[in-house]
């Protein structure tokens, strides 16, 4: 396995591609210009925020359990403490253009208060965004905005703008992955078929007693897919988060187990996954209006 490139610093980042620093916290950085080649293969620790529109396909990348081979017009996403492993095909010239920033860049600006919003960054290689022309024609405009601001004088107006148009950038990355949600439609409800059966089988199973209330990221592990992007597919397709669907099917056989046996609240809470009973009696209120107790009573 090749040696851990740590990338803490635009200036490391710069260093790497032999590109001069022109902002200590922001680069904008396009392959063309690049001035050496990194090793073909890597592993790259990421402190910085990085997007990226890979134009030819280049090679794969690996990141966690999953390998994704670009494709022509992909942004792929990183945020800091992101490790990520790159195999670049050695006969094929890369043509990519990147935006790094460094996270001190945004803090105190807007963009950092809501930078947890723009959630593809936590998403697998596997989930990358795919541009249509005119989508990469934007991204490109984005890019020139913020390094036209890098080739300025630095002024007290500098950050506030620099900032702006990244998160200008990040608008638009979320509109195109609404576009990409809608036009995966189909892919999507099978996604979710399979959550409901995966929902269904986790609470006929004995796993509730076993591992506990189950998660999302357990579900998302099972599907393929980061929780970040299996809820935000979630969300979309269903107006609901993964969370609170699977919260209505921890309610809904709550209902079942309550009118169709004779056990305690208790009981009925251990077999659920719950640690405490007094947990499951507030869920089960706050969800129904009733405590499990009194929801026996009024239909009995």
């Amino acid at each position: 396995m090749a040696d851990v490139i740590k990338l803490d610093s635009v200036g490391q980042y710069n260093q790497l591609y032999g590109m001069e620093t022109l902002h200590p916290l922001v680069a904008v950085v396009d392959a063309t210009e690049i001035s050496q080649e990194p090793p073909a293969h890597m592993v790259l620790n990421y402190g910085l925020y990085a997007l990226y529109l890979k134009q030819t396909k280049c090679g794969d990348l690996r990141y966690g359990k999953q390998t994704y081979d670009y494709q022509e017009g992909t942004v792929v996403s990183f945020a800091p403490g992101q490790v990520v492993e790159t195999q670049r095909t050695e006969d094929i010239k890369p043509l990519w253009q990147a935006l790094v920033f460094h996270p001190d860049l945004i803090r105190g600006t807007s963009l950092g208060q809501n930078i947890k919003q723009y959630t593809f960054f936590s998403y697998a290689s596997n989930e990358a965004l795919h541009l249509s022309d005119e989508e990469k024609d934007i991204y490109r405009d984005c890019l020139a905005k913020i390094r036209m601001e890098l080739t300025h004088p630095v002024d007290k107006h500098s950050k506030r703008l620099i900032a702006r148009n990244i998160e200008l950038l990040l608008d638009y990355c979320m509109r195109f992955y609404e576009r990409q949600f809608n036009t995966r439609s189909r892919v999507n409800k099978d996604v979710l078929v399979k959550f409901e059966d995966l929902l269904d089988a986790y609470f006929q199973s004995d796993l509730p007693e076993t591992q506990g209330l189950p998660t999302v990221k357990y579900f998302a592990d099972r599907v393929n897919l980061s929780a970040n992007y299996f809820g935000d597919l979630v969300k979309k397709e269903t107006g609901r988060t993964a969370q609170e669907y699977i919260q209505n099917k921890l309610i809904e056989v709550a209902k079942q187990e309550i009118l169709g046996s004779n056990k305690s609240v208790s009981e009925i809470a251990y077999r659920l996954g719950f640690q405490y009973p007094q947990h499951f009696t507030r869920i089960f209120k706050k969800n129904v209006g009733h405590t499990p107790t009194e929801y026996r009573g009024a239909q009995a």
